[in-house]
């Protein structure tokens, strides 16, 4: 099945973002198969003050801008999302208020009457999900702002119990399609030039219709490209508005009377509404789609269409003609040659890079948005609902990651500050508790058997309970990586999203030198996670062991991730350990390099015993076969395997792609440093008091008593 997407509709014979007409239908299927798309299109004729276009020459830089203006211009009067300005208009349009205001409580008032009965009854929990479908009918029935808001909320653990999280997630853009004379009326007007100086062709009815607009495949008429255009609902500004204007008044009545919701209801709303009226100025979502391509397209495998802003307003948008399928549409990707699961990975990694490298992310990741391409790229597509989070944040999921995997539940609730869920004032001591009892079951398995999907339904349930506030930002975050973890088990049942996403996690823990980051890998490799600047180590170096397992499975996961470099790996921990406040972890650095070190040492004398044969052991040893270093069996064996672990991960970095000798320029740098040979002193003076420790108990001890392990 061939389907094409843009600016918020998937255009495929199934129809799924909107339902047009039966003879839309049948032309659709009759339309001949989409031009396929380059991953660098040509650009936009620039159009001459006549309507004719200049000769089709790929823009440069100061071209494209200049057309990204006069499409500025034009979106100029574009309306954005003001609460005063609402009340202003409709306190005089008290009748027009009124009728839909009678609609709105018409639907949703016998909602809340059920939901009266099931909690009268006893039977609220029992039909929560049959109230929760309910619920996604009647937003469907009330139109864009309640579809709109359905998925909002469907991305808010904090006020919605997972039964309605579940159903309002699968809300999709069904409505009727418009008018085709006004739609292209609009495309006239907004552009300032008949259909026939624009296109060579265009599509008589749209081919697939969303809330807030509708689409039609057009061929540019003096370049021959094959385009999208997609069209802006009439009155929607209008309808919006009223929808808005109720709503919130509806919120100030819960933020004052209903207690149960702790969230503050009206800025959700304010939020929530400044998102969809974005959504509304097309030359906003031209703008997002190509900075979304600046830093996201320049991997192979990525693909974002490309906007041309001559034929761009604020209620028209030209964008390029995609073809593709549907990430779930497994069959279909199959037959193309392609793999449903190497297109998710992809989704993953890019993903991850938009919520924890730039910040900057596209926030309505559902299937019609993400199409799979003949040449095997993941297309982006739909690009007015973008969100970021804030850069504090972004070190701090990696970190409530790191938290999580060392069940350090305390430090979990910290994060919350850091994530904005809690304000300063909160004690998170009763929310320990809460974390400990989910996450002790759910990490029975190991971090790559988790399903997301259930992390975040355990997450969200005692989000619901305590005093959460939910930042708009990390809701939509965790909705993103649930919808591609969703379309993975379509083709994978066992997949689970952590252990695709686990490799970026490792790979920036070890190379990134953010302060947060830094103290959260130092917070892993030491044991229990005790580490941190701003406590005093003295009283754990005693006890606190580097954890080499940990480290070498970080170096194992991250070395899967494409960007890794062997050359950059642990430098921000050696920056860490020469800085003036480092002194703590320079003791424990010390303590773990004389224990290597001896490891390596006692561990080489034992290859070398065990290498002899035994004849020549009982002469060197006059006649004593056994172990010639005093330590019991146990003891041995640790220290063996601590020698064979760095020698393994010392081999992880040398075989990594990109090793280069220049990986020891540092150290040597370090050497050079008054911190760094007063750390080699302490090492060196370390390693000689324990071997000469260990030489003299050998010397010392009595062969009669000494329970020296065999090493034959």
């Amino acid at each position: 099945m061939t389907l094409v997407s843009a600016g918020g509709c998937s255009f495929a014979a199934v129809w799924p973002c909107g339902s047009p007409s039966k003879g839309s239908k049948r032309r659709a299927r009759t339309t001949s198969r989409a031009a396929l798309v380059e991953a660098r299109p040509r650009a936009a004729p620039v159009l001459r003050s006549d309507g004719s276009a200049a000769p089709v020459l790929a823009l440069d830089r100061a071209e494209d801008l200049q057309a990204e203006a006069r499409a500025m211009a034009r979106a100029a009067n574009a309306t954005v999302y003001s609460p005063e300005n609402l009340a202003g208009k409709f306190s005089s349009r008290p009748i027009k208020v009124l009728r839909r205001t009678l609609e709105i409580l018409g639907a949703l008032g016998s909602f809340g009457v059920k939901l009266l009965i099931d909690q009268r009854n006893g039977v609220l929990d029992k039909n929560k999900r049959k109230r929760a479908t309910e619920l996604r009918k009647i937003f469907t029935r009330l139109g864009p702002t309640f579809v709109k808001l359905g998925q909002g909320l469907s991305t808010r653990p904090d006020i919605c119990p997972p039964q309605y999280l579940e159903e309002l997630s699968e809300l999709q853009d069904a409505l009727p399609t418009f008018p085709d004379t006004d739609a292209f009326a609009c495309i006239e007007r907004e552009l300032g030039l008949s259909l026939d100086s624009i296109y060579s062709s265009i599509s008589s009815s749209p081919i697939a219709a969303a809330s807030l607009g509708q689409v039609y495949k057009a061929q540019l008429k003096y370049s021959g490209q094959i385009v999208a255009v997609k069209v802006q609902r009439p009155g929607i500004e209008e309808a919006i508005g009223l929808d808005f204007y109720l709503i919130r008044g509806l919120g100030a009545f819960i933020n004052k009377y209903v207690d149960i919701i702790s969230s503050d209801v009206v800025a959700l709303i304010d939020e929530f509404a400044r998102r969809v009226y974005q959504e509304l100025n097309y030359v906003q979502e031209g703008q997002n789609a190509r900075r979304f391509k600046k830093l996201y397209a320049d991997k192979e495998d990525v693909l974002v269409p490309d906007i041309f802003w001559d034929y761009t307003s604020g209620k028209v948008l030209t964008m390029e003609w995609v073809d593709g399928v549907k990430l779930n549409e497994q069959d279909a990707i199959e037959r193309q040659g392609l793999k449903v699961l190497d297109l998710v990975n992809t989704g993953i990694q890019c993903s991850l890079r938009q919520l924890l490298e730039y910040g900057y992310f596209h926030a309505d990741p559902h299937p019609g948005n993400l199409l799979a391409t003949p040449e095997g790229k993941l297309a982006f597509l739909d690009f007015g609902m973008m969100s970021e989070t804030p850069e504090e944040a972004r070190s701090a999921i990696i970190g409530h990651v790191v938290h999580m995997v060392n069940r350090d539940y305390e430090a979990m609730a910290r994060d919350y500050y850091a994530l904005d869920f809690l304000s300063p004032d909160v004690d998170v001591s009763p929310i320990v508790p809460a974390l400990q009892n989910f996450f002790d079951d759910a990490l029975n398995s190991t971090v790559s058997e988790l399903n997301f999907k259930t992390i975040v339904d355990g997450l969200g349930a005692v989000l619901y309970q305590y005093p959460f506030n939910v930042p708009a930002y990390y809701a939509l975050i965790l909705r993103s990586l649930t919808v591609l973890e969703g379309l993975a088990l379509y083709a994978d049942p066992n997949f689970k999203v952590l252990a695709a996403s686990y490799p970026y996690f490792a790979k920036r823990l070890l190379t990134d030198p953010n302060p947060y980051l830094r103290d959260a890998l130092i917070e892993l490799l030491f044991k229990d996670g005790r580490f941190r600047q701003d406590t005093l180590l003295t009283n754990y170096c005693n006890f606190i062991l580097f954890q080499w397992n940990r480290l070498e499975n970080l170096l194992v996961q991250g070395r899967k991730d494409r960007d890794f470099s062997a050359k950059d790996a642990l430098q921000p921990v050696l920056k860490l350990l020469l800085a003036p406040d480092g002194e703590e972890l320079r003791t424990l650095v010390i303590k773990e390099s004389v224990r290597v070190t001896e490891a390596v040492v006692l561990g080489s004398v034992v290859d070398t015993y065990n290498s002899i044969p035994d004849v020549m052991r009982t002469l060197i040893f006059n006649g004593n076969a056994r172990a010639p270093i005093a330590m019991s069996e146990t003891e041995l064996e640790n220290m063996i395997e601590l020698r064979d672990q760095v020698f393994r991960i010392w081999g992880l970095l040398r075989s990594s792609e990109n090793f280069d000798p220049a990986l020891l320029q540092p150290i040597l740098q370090v050497l050079q440093q008054p911190e760094a040979r007063s750390l080699g002193g302490r090492v060196v003076g370390g390693i000689t008091q324990r071997l000469t420790a260990r030489l003299l108990q050998q010397v010392l001890r009595n062969p009669a008593t000494t329970g020296s392990a065999s090493i034959s």
